[in-house]
């Protein structure tokens, strides 16, 4: 998986903070047999310091997923690599493009774009430590560091170190000024300095990522580009997998949105059983599943109150089917 221009997955899920979890990432592969699914980032110090089943645990069923890990230390980030290659994930991802504060603070996620040495240094270690792919996600920029120049020393150095595949995050980040949430909308988008990247270095696999929304944009990056990565669309709108499912794997048996809420009734029930699994804690990410169908509203606002409830299980789930058309 994910050789260099060879079998590489044309389209991933991003892995988002508080969104793609294990739960989310069971929903999202009932619409969705064949993306790539990404875990959230999962800090180094959390998985040698805490509870790592808690962290690294996973369905079959979500594969193939790849783990994306925080740190900036080589030897804590193969220690965490092998953990997670040991749990059975299909590829480690390095995490250069968070931006929020407290990742900050610990000297990782985007602000390592300004450390390529030390980002190369974590790469050869993780890479000589597992036998599965090893990539990076990172910003087209960050703050004043700004330039195709930049970014291509950036991916000339990690590529020397072993890394064969980078997703690209196509809009530059501001460390202060800006809060998570704004770093991914106010930078303007650059899918063209992604390209250059691309054009100048054609041995490797380039993936991007950054307001894709529709299957024709899609087809439109992979012409120029070896995958591309969809974010916050793919939570908000998690039908729209289905379409992308059709038209970037021609997979046609794809199922219902009320076959696919009705599916994820066993698994809610197994997850309540055998890990005491608030229903709520599953049925957050299935709220706009029916989006721009009649009664997604109701939907919506019946997933947002049931599971809440003293007892919810996962009947809640054919309650709020009631509202859908």
């Amino acid at each position: 998986m994910n050789q260099v221009n060879n079998n590489i997955i044309p389209l991933s899920v991003a892995p988002m903070m508080d969104w793609t979890d294990r739960h989310c990432r069971y929903f999202h592969r009932l619409i969705t047999p064949n993306s790539l699914l990404y875990t959230e980032m999962i800090t180094t110090g959390a998985l040698i310091h805490g509870n790592k089943n808690r962290f690294l645990h996973f369905s079959k069923e979500e594969k193939p997923l790849a783990l994306q890990l925080g740190g900036s230390d080589p030897k804590a980030l193969a220690q965490c690599a092998k953990m997670g290659e040991n749990y059975g994930y299909d590829e480690i991802n390095l995490n250069c493009g968070c931006p929020s504060n407290r990742v900050q603070k610990a000297m990782i996620g985007a602000i390592m774009m300004k450390k390529p040495d030390t980002v190369a240094k974590c790469v050869e270690k993780i890479a000589k430590t597992v036998n599965i792919p090893v990539t990076v996600k990172c910003r087209i920029g960050i703050d004043e560091f700004d330039s195709f120049e930049f970014l291509n020393d950036f991916v000339s150095k990690v590529k020397n170190a072993g890394c064969t595949t980078f997703v690209i995050h196509a809009r530059k980040c501001w460390l202060h000024g800006l809060n998570p949430k704004e770093n991914r909308t106010k930078p303007k988008i650059d899918y063209e300095r992604a390209a250059q990247i691309k054009a100048a270095h054609p041995e490797l696999n380039i993936v991007v990522n950054g307001d894709i929304k529709t299957p024709d944009e899609i087809k439109g990056h992979l012409k120029k580009f070896d995958g591309t990565m969809i974010g916050r669309e793919a939570y908000q709108n998690p039908y729209l997998l289905a379409a992308l499912e059709q038209n970037i794997f021609n997979n046609d048996k794809i199922k219902s949105r009320k076959e696919i809420a009705l599916e994820m009734i066993p698994y809610i029930e197994k997850q309540m059983k055998d890990y005491d699994i608030p229903v709520k804690s599953i049925t957050r990410h299935m709220i706009g599943l029916f989006q721009g169908m009649s009664g997604a509203k109701k939907w919506r606002q019946a997933l947002s109150a049931l599971p809440h409830e003293k007892g919810a299980d996962a009947n809640v789930i054919k309650e709020a089917l009631r509202f859908i058309r």
